[in-house]
């Protein structure tokens, strides 16, 4: 766990697949594929983990990428030919990037809605 008194990110960078942002009562792994550019990410596997030790996923989507998804889908007729969209533990953003993701957690744990959020992993 990093730890720092800054609302800042205190470190960042990878970590194997993972892309690592260390703030100060939390980090956050996003899993992103090669060659991604960290500012235009808009779907990404993310795990935050805690201070107190927990451990919480979530998919994060932007709204362009739920609509070129669901574009997509009406096409292919996946998802009743894309007139719904559903997933998991799912949180849609309006911005792309890691930055952005990473303050929507922030603000997330900040307003208490974190929990609501984030799906509980079990303890490693």
């Amino acid at each position: 766990m990093c730890h720092s008194t800054s609302s800042a990110p205190v470190g960042r960078g990878w970590d194997g697949p993972w892309y690592r942002v260390c703030m100060e009562d939390f980090e956050a792994l996003f899993l992103l594929g090669p060659g991604e550019d960290l500012d235009s990410v808009c779907n990404v596997d993310v795990e935050v983990r805690l201070a107190d030790g927990s451990r919480w996923s979530a998919t994060v989507f932007t709204v362009a990428e739920v609509e070129r998804l669901m574009e997509s889908w009406s096409r292919s007729g996946e998802a009743l030919g894309g007139r719904y969209f559903w997933c998991a533990d799912g949180l849609v953003v309006r911005d792309s990037g890691i930055d952005a993701m990473t303050q929507v957690i922030r603000g997330l744990l900040d307003a208490g809605e974190f929990g609501d959020v984030f799906r509980r992993l079990e303890d490693e």
